[in-house]
């Protein structure tokens, strides 16, 4: 089993830093981390934006690198996770694109389960996120 964590931050939020990072894991051990800009500063650098990146580079890294394992992906934003699990609605012009991308990954990685893990225990792709 793969288990992968993504997480974002702004700083300013909205219009600051926008940076995402990502951890995976296979059977408890490390085996990737992605890190990188989510947006440049400016109207589009929002937290939801960074986080959106972050799922998405994972499921990017997960299709070329865990296709057919079962995965189960992290994070801490509720928002994010209940959008893509169809929960919430998609009502930001600037998240849908994001959301739309999310979900075409998801469809070539049928054994996703997404999961909300409190921020505490998204602590490595929380670093990531946040470093500069």
């Amino acid at each position: 089993m793969i288990v992968a964590h993504f997480d974002g931050s702004c700083d300013p939020n909205p219009g600051g830093r926008c940076a995402y990072g990502f951890v995976v894991w296979r059977d408890g051990r490390k085996i990737h981390e992605g890190r990188g800009i989510a947006a440049p500063p400016g109207p589009g650098a929002t937290n939801n934006v960074a986080e959106y990146t972050g799922c998405i580079q994972a499921l990017e890294w997960l299709r070329y690198e865990a296709k057919g394992t079962p995965i189960v992906l992290r994070g801490d934003s509720e928002l994010i996770l209940k959008q893509l699990k169809g929960t919430y609605k998609v009502k930001s012009p600037l998240l849908a694109p994001l959301y739309w991308r999310a979900r075409e990954l998801l469809a070539e990685l049928p054994s996703v389960r997404l999961e909300w893990i409190p921020r505490e225990q998204n602590q490595d792709a929380d670093r990531l996120a946040a470093a500069k």
